[in-house]
C-alpha cells in the first residue's frame, strides 16, 4: 500500500492565493475551502491512494515561536485566510480524511511523525508526503519515503534532493540552519549560502562535524576563511536555527495505520458543508460513501 500524507496549510494556501475568490451564502469568504476540497476529491481519484490523512497549521504559533521571536506567526496572514482553517478541516471530515489539527506542534511535524512511524510496517510499499515543501526533503528515504510536488506532478526521490540541495536528507536541517529560510522566519548564518553549505556539508554532514578552522576542512570552497569565520562566531545561533528547521517525530496521533483508510465521504456532513460554501457541485464528484 501507499501512504498519502498531505500538508493542508501548504494546499490552503495554494487554494487563497491561486484559485477565484468565492463567498458563500453567509457573506464570509470560502475560496480558499472549496479550493483543497477540489485538490483532495482529485487526489482520490488517482491510483492507489487507499490511506490518508491531512495536517493543518490550526494555530500557525507554535513551540518554535518561543525559541527565537522571528519566527513565522499568524501576522501578515489575510484574515479571511486564517479564518478557513477551520472550515477546512471540518471539510477534510466531511470529506471521510484523517485531519490532523496541530497547536503546539506543526503541520509538518505531524507529517514527519505519521512518515517515521509507518515507514516500517512491511505493509508499506511507500509514503508519500503531498508538499513541496523544502522542510520535508529531512523526510525522505530512498524512493520509500518520497516527496510530491502534485503542481508540477513531480516525485522528489533522495537523488533529486541530493542533485537540488548538494546534501543528503539527513543534513537538510544543517543545510537550512547555514543558508537560513525566509519564510519561516530564520536568517542563517552570515557569508553561507547554498553552495557553500553544500560543498561544506556534502563531506562533514552535520554542523557540528565542521572543524573551526578552514585549513583543516580539506576544501577549495571560495571565501573558507570568512565562513570559517563567520561559522565560528555563529555556532549557537546555527544550532539553534537547525533544532527549528529539524521536524519533530514525536507529535502524539493517535491514530492507526488503518484508521487512516479512506471509506468514503460523509454524507450529511458534506451535504451541510457545501450548503455554507455555496457549491453542491462537489456533492457529485464524490466515487464513495461511507456508511453512517
Amino acid at each position: 500500500m501507499r501512504i498519502h500524507l498531505v500538508d493542508g496549510t501548504y494546499e490552503l494556501f495554494r487554494a487563497y492565493f491561486g484559485a477565484p475568490k468565492a463567498t458563500g451564502p453567509s457573506g464570509l469568504e470560502v475560496g480558499a475551502t472549496r479550493g483543497i476540497l477540489w485538490s483532495m476529491l482529485s487526489l482520490l481519484r488517482e491510483d492507489r491512494v487507499t490511506h490518508v490523512a491531512v495536517a493543518f497549521d490550526h494555530v500557525i504559533e507554535s513551540f518554535r515561536n518561543e525559541l527565537f521571536v522571528g519566527y513565522k506567526s499568524s501576522e501578515g496572514v489575510p484574515a479571511d485566510l486564517l479564518a478557513q482553517f477551520p472550515l477546512a478541516e471540518r471539510a477534510m471530515h466531511a470529506l471521510g480524511m484523517v485531519s490532523w489539527p496541530m497547536v503546539e506542534f506543526e503541520a509538518d511535524d505531524a507529517l514527519a511523525t505519521a512518515a517515521a512511524r509507518w515507514s516500517e510496517e512491511p505493509e508499506v510499499e511507500q509514503i508519500v508526503i503531498c508538499t513541496p515543501d523544502k522542510d520535508m526533503a529531512q523526510c525522505i528515504r530512498g524512493s520509500h519515503i518520497v516527496c510530491s510536488d502534485r503542481m508540477r506532478r513531480k516525485l522528489i526521490d533522495e537523488l533529486a534532493v541530493i542533485e537540488k540541495y548538494g546534501v543528503p536528507p539527513a543534513s537538510i536541517p544543517d543545510w537550512l540552519a547555514l543558508v537560513g529560510d525566509s519564510s519561516d522566519g530564520y536568517p542563517g548564518i552570515a557569508r553561507w549560502g547554498a553552495k557553500s553549505a553544500a560543498a561544506v556539508l556534502a563531506r562533514y554532514g552535520h554542523l557540528e562535524a565542521i572543524p573551526d578552522q578552514e585549513r583543516e576542512w580539506g576544501l577549495i570552497v571560495r571565501g573558507a576563511s570568512t565562513l570559517a569565520n563567520s561559522l565560528r562566531e555563529h555556532r549557537d545561533e546555527a544550532y539553534l536555527y537547525r533544532r527549528l528547521a529539524t521536524l519533530r517525530t514525536d507529535v502524539p496521533l493517535a491514530e492507526t495505520l488503518d484508521d487512516l483508510r479512506w471509506q468514503g465521504a460523509r454524507l450529511g456532513e458534506l451535504k451541510d458543508l457545501c450548503r455554507e460554501l455555496g457549491n453542491d457541485d462537489i456533492i457529485g464528484r464524490v466515487s464513495l460513501w461511507r456508511d453512517e
